[in-house]
């Protein structure tokens, strides 16, 4: 993905994580998307996108683009219940990116059990 020019502290890293696949999103501060990868981007087909390792491996690739953009600290959403979510969230933090909160925004249903 080609960035034009863009140059940003802080985002916004939003994580889709479903079981087939992990999708995530580097957003401005007013949620704007700037840039995002997926497991499919970076060489991964079929059920192999839904490992953590291969969240991994987007993250790792995506990290090394914020670098050159300029974030130095992120505020992560998370949505899902793929097993990519806390492999993304541990490789940002060991990439050296700053993550200031982690928030789960997962949509529950509340229409169950209700009789």
């Amino acid at each position: 993905m080609a960035t034009k020019n863009i140059k940003l502290e802080r985002a916004q890293v939003h994580i889709h994580a479903s079981f087939n696949n992990t999708i995530i999103t580097i957003t401005d501060m007013n949620g704007h998307p700037v840039m995002w990868k997926t497991p499919g981007v970076v060489g991964y087909k079929g059920s192999r996108k839904g490992t953590p390792y291969a969240a991994q491996i987007a993250a790792e690739s995506l990290s090394r683009e914020m670098k050159d953009v300029g974030i130095r600290s992120v505020a992560v959403f998370v949505k899902g219940t793929g097993s990519g979510r806390q492999s993304v969230i541990q490789t940002i933090k060991s990439s050296g990116i700053r993550v200031e909160e982690v928030k789960n925004v997962t949509p529950v249903s509340h229409s169950k059990g209700r009789r």
